[in-house]
């Protein structure tokens, strides 16, 4: 339950906008990312999408973290 997946989006090393699968929706962070956040949470196909990345990638990877650390 504490594992996050975060998608970032970057322009000249500049962080426009995130997914984080702990709010569950995307946060910008400059006008311009604020502005795609509000688009992208709008689709909740592409949300359901970014949310299945989590369990693609976090919690089927867990078991492979845990056994060598």
């Amino acid at each position: 339950k504490d594992i996050e997946f975060i998608r970032s989006n970057f322009y000249n090393k500049l962080e426009l906008f995130r997914f984080s699968s702990s709010l569950g929706r995307f946060v910008g962070y400059t006008e311009y990312g604020v502005k795609q956040a509000e688009y992208r949470n709008n689709i909740p196909s592409f949300i359901a999408a970014m949310k299945a990345q989590r369990e693609a990638y976090c919690l089927n990877n867990i078991g492979v973290y845990y056994r060598t650390a």
